[in-house]
């Protein structure tokens, strides 16, 4: 099972925006999981979404969107 944390260190590691299936794929978990993951993490402002279902690590002082 993939907690939040490991999802916010993927994208904190990488630094660049990725996409559900990206973010699987690295963890070896279903799509569906990370996706409901990203979710919780979005509305709790603790990743961005520059571009739809791209997905990256909000820095500390970085504006909503």
């Amino acid at each position: 099972m993939v907690s939040e944390e490991d999802v916010l260190k993927v994208l904190k590691a990488t630094g660049g925006p990725m996409t559900a299936s990206q973010i699987a794929e690295f963890l070896g978990a279903s799509k569906n999981e990370v996706s409901k993951i990203l979710k919780k993490l979005k509305e709790r402002d603790l990743i961005t979404s520059p571009n739809r279902c791209y997905y990256s690590f909000r820095e500390v002082g970085e504006g909503n969107d």
